[in-house]
């Protein structure tokens, strides 16, 4: 154990991971910011309008598509069933017609991206689902558009679970995002597999990997913090609670 420690974790040793760190790690952590949130976004342009459609687009729906939702159903199903890593593989070459490359952090982007749509699709269905159908039927006895009870009723009212969808969807891409070194993707993920593990350099390991864990932290606490402030069930709560508050305050006065 005694030689374990000194061979990994000597004085010197951890000088030169120290030194590494201090050269990379800021540039390491703005690559798997700026990847995630890039990422996030593709994601959600084409995985939002995917997924209202999967919504609206029911027999049911307030715009029945049947051929449509055929077809998105198949390809949100076959792109969900194959393994990331694998996938990753399989999206080389759209990486290369793209980008120009498939190795680096800008062009694990478009595997990320590819992968993460047909997640976030279901994601966006789940939230809007979760509607109330009283709502939307008098918005439809009231004369409203679909587009009109779609960008006016069902968004707004599934704003709060939207927002919990967009962060489990930030942190499931930030994950994808470290395991996009394995085919030359760059980051937190990068350092910690490539430096980290494969040259044995195990303090820059462990410091990648707490890092993603922080990240992860503030990211889930930001989503949690923010969709809590938008349900309407909380702030009325609140407001109860604060009248509440105030009239036992006024008859403790009187």
């Amino acid at each position: 154990m005694d030689e374990f420690f000194g061979t990994f974790f000597g004085s010197t040793v951890v000088s030169q991971q120290l030194a590494y760190l201090e050269a990379s790690l800021l540039k390491d952590i703005w690559e798997t910011f700026y990847s995630t949130v890039l990422s996030t976004f593709f994601a959600y342009v084409i995985g939002l309008p995917l997924g209202i459609i999967l919504v609206t687009g029911e027999p049911d729906g307030v715009r029945p598509l049947r051929a449509l939702m055929r077809v998105i159903n198949v390809i949100v199903n076959l792109l969900r069933s194959v393994p990331f890593l694998i996938l990753m593989v399989l999206v080389i070459p759209l990486s290369r017609v793209i980008i120009g490359t498939s190795v680096g952090t800008v062009a694990s982007i478009i595997p990320l991206v590819v992968a993460a749509f047909p997640f976030v699709a279901r994601l966006v269905e789940a939230s809007l689902r979760e509607s109330d159908h009283g709502i939307l039927e008098a918005a439809q006895a009231m004369g409203c558009t679909p587009m009109q009870i779609t960008f006016k009723v069902m968004l707004p009212e599934a704003l709060p679970s939207l927002i919990n969808g967009f962060t489990t969807a930030f942190i499931t891409i930030l994950g994808y995002g470290a395991m996009s070194a394995a085919i030359g993707g760059g980051g937190l993920g990068s350092l910690a597999i490539n430096n980290g593990y494969q040259r044995r350099m195990y303090l820059v390991l462990y410091v990648s990997v707490i890092l993603l864990v922080i990240m992860v932290q503030i990211f889930q606490s930001l989503g949690t913090h923010t969709a809590n402030r938008l349900d309407r069930r909380n702030t009325k709560a609140r407001k109860r609670g604060k009248r509440g508050a105030g009239q036992a305050k006024a008859n403790d006065e009187t």
